[in-house]
């Protein structure tokens, strides 16, 4: 037990830095999977809850495939366009974009703006493509 005191004394800031990654990984497993869907769970908010899809990628990414029934707004002016999705506010919400990073901000403005049932799809088309379900190339 002294000698661990004695470490602890001697490289504090290992020690330090130890709580700090403790506390964010207990934080993430407590909070992290909140608002967030994988591909099948959110293919039955889809079909059974007819939740709306929003893809945050670029134009030319979403013309190379997207779920089916998406519609496009890209994050470069989304706060801009919030308000073209006030009438999906009864709705479920699943947001994508490439691997899930940029939908889970666009998710945190939709909150903000009031929308109530906001889910991140964790992965987001790469995951969706590996669990293989269908993407399209055509306009909504």
């Amino acid at each position: 037990m002294s000698q661990l005191i004695e470490f602890i004394g001697n490289h504090w800031f290992l020690f330090l830095a130890l709580i700090v990654i403790l506390g964010l990984l207990t934080h993430n497993l407590i909070v992290g999977g909140k608002g967030s869907v994988g591909p099948l769970q959110a293919t039955e908010l889809i079909n059974h809850r007819e939740a709306v899809i929003i893809d945050v990628r670029p134009a030319a990414d979403y013309a190379r495939g997207h779920i089916i029934n998406a519609l496009n707004i890209p994050m470069n002016g989304f706060n801009h366009q919030l308000a073209t999705l006030n009438k999906y506010k009864g709705r479920p919400i699943i947001v994508n974009c490439r691997s899930g990073a940029q939908s889970a901000v666009a998710c945190a403005y939709l909150r903000k703006a009031g929308f109530e049932e906001v889910y991140n799809l964790q992965g987001g088309i790469l995951a969706w493509e590996s669990a293989n379900l269908p993407l399209t190339r055509k306009k909504r």
